[in-house]
């Protein structure tokens, strides 16, 4: 993720960030930390992300976007935090247990 001064332009993947994230859930939660520290468009947001599902991507940039207002400028630390913008989301996908069909699923019990 780069921060350029500028308009307020954000590229996700080298697309425009409306085309990228359809929902406006997403693009609302992304931008939540640049409305928080009122510089919403004074920069160009360029962002690479893959992996996991468009909401889990959202989350990840938001991460990150907070963390790199957090370099430019150390003031905007308290704020982001107290509004938990610079905690990652804990949850991750639980693994496949031995002798069973998959995380949770057991295989079918049969008596005979």
């Amino acid at each position: 993720m780069t921060l350029t001064p500028g308009s307020g332009k954000v590229i996700v993947n080298n697309r425009p960030f409306e085309h990228y994230f359809v929902r406006e859930t997403d693009r609302i939660n992304i931008m939540d930390p640049l409305k928080l520290t009122n510089i919403e468009n004074k920069f160009d947001i360029t962002a690479s992300v893959n992996g996991g599902g468009s909401s889990g991507q959202a989350g990840a940039m938001r991460l990150g976007l907070s963390r790199a207002l957090v370099t430019f400028d150390v003031e905007n630390k308290p704020a982001l935090r107290k509004a938990d913008f610079l905690r990652r989301d804990p949850r991750m996908k639980e693994r496949k247990k031995p002798g069973q069909k998959g995380a949770r699923k057991k295989f079918q019990w049969v008596k005979r």
